[in-house]
């Protein structure tokens, strides 16, 4: 079952990079939903191949073909299913990976799981696979949307060595678009371009941070206690491709404080609970609080790249490759609605899940 995700609301994706298409099942989305094409193309356009000089160049459209569960402009209620045809697959271009394994890739490990592997593009193991990820959640997010008024925003943080510190809370989605690199710090968004593209210009790769916050989260998220809330975004996050690492609020950062530096000490305000700091990244105890969910994905750099590597080939022959296609010099720009979608399938899984906890209040 490692194609499907999620509980109430629940993705099943298929598809490989250099097969057909590419696609995803939905259930469990409640019918009556304003959804239109253009909120799935919207985020899918945003993920899409071939964006500018520092993402790969093969070219798709990712056009988004709704074939069930969206009827006149509303769900259904019943399974959603949505296609993106690829257009520009050139499976060829990995003849030569055929019989050799590429270095911190999946090629090995496909190997010795199924004994048999798709070897053009890596086939399940591309990120193309998250197209279908990508339309499911322009969908949850159009949900969350409507039923709290919840905004999930994420950010390139850092590339390399190169980081912005800019204040999060003040992070708009119009500063982050406006970005080649998706890195709302126009400063240091020209500096994260020159180090992709010297990478990419070397046939190296690069890596970085992703940070995402979720204002306007309602407090009660989260199940106890193996699907709390930050157990499912952190399975969620690395779930996507090339991730290797995610916390929440300061994170690692913690084990150099004492509980009496860490902890949100609580305050009243206009009648509503609040804390006076945000340490914890609005989740305690697995369940949110009602602060902003703050959490940051670590991604490693590439690892098809177009440079000499000492390796072996499946019989176990030492060799020389230098790989070819076309490959992202640095995932993140790309990935940043990748995040997004992962946070919001999470945020409305466990919405849904949350509606039948408790009794409402009853007088008599």
């Amino acid at each position: 079952m490692g194609d499907t995700f999620g509980h109430t609301f629940r993705i099943t994706t298929w598809g490989e990079s250099h097969g057909g298409g590419v696609g995803v099942v939905i259930d469990g989305c409640p019918a009556g939903l304003n959804i239109g094409l253009e909120d799935i193309q919207g985020e899918l356009d945003r993920r899409k191949p071939g964006q500018s000089k520092i993402t790969t160049q093969r070219k798709e459209s990712d056009i988004a073909k709704i074939l069930s569960g969206i009827f006149e402009g509303k769900t259904t209620g019943t399974a959603i299913s949505i296609m993106v045809d690829n257009q520009d697959a050139r499976p060829q271009a990995y003849d030569h990976l055929k019989e050799i394994y590429r270095p911190s890739h999946a090629d090995f490990t496909y190997d010795q799981k199924y004994g048999f592997r798709n070897w053009q593009g890596g086939g399940r193991a591309s990120a193309r696979e998250t197209i279908g990820r990508v339309a499911a959640g322009a969908i949850a997010r159009k949900l969350l949307q409507q039923l709290g008024g919840v905004e999930t925003l994420a950010w390139v943080e850092q590339i390399h060595d190169l980081q912005t510190t800019i204040e999060p809370a003040s992070v708009t989605l119009e500063q982050v678009e406006a970005s080649m690199v998706r890195c709302p710090d126009p400063e240091i968004t020209q500096q994260m371009i020159a180090c992709i593209d010297q990478a990419r210009m070397s046939g190296d790769s690069v890596g970085g941070l992703i940070r995402a916050q979720i204002r306007k989260a309602p407090p009660g998220l989260g199940e106890p206690v193996f699907d709390k809330l930050t157990a499912d975004l952190a399975k969620a996050m690395m779930s996507l491709p090339a991730t290797r690492g995610v916390e929440f609020g300061l994170g690692f950062d913690s084990v150099l404080m004492r509980g009496s530096e860490h902890n949100d000490r609580f305050h009243t305000d206009d009648g509503r609970i609040r804390t006076d700091t945000n340490r914890s990244g609005g989740i305690q105890g697995g369940i949110s609080n009602g602060e902003a969910i703050d959490l940051r994905v670590a991604f490693k750099p590439t690892a098809t790249i177009n440079f000499a590597q000492e390796t072996v080939t499946r019989a176990g022959e030492s060799t020389e490759l230098r790989a070819k296609g076309r490959h992202d010099p640095c995932v993140l720009p790309r990935a940043v609605p990748m995040v997004e979608a992962m946070i919001n399938l999470v945020l409305l899984d466990h919405w849904l899940r949350n509606r039948n906890k408790k009794l409402p209040d009853m007088e008599g």
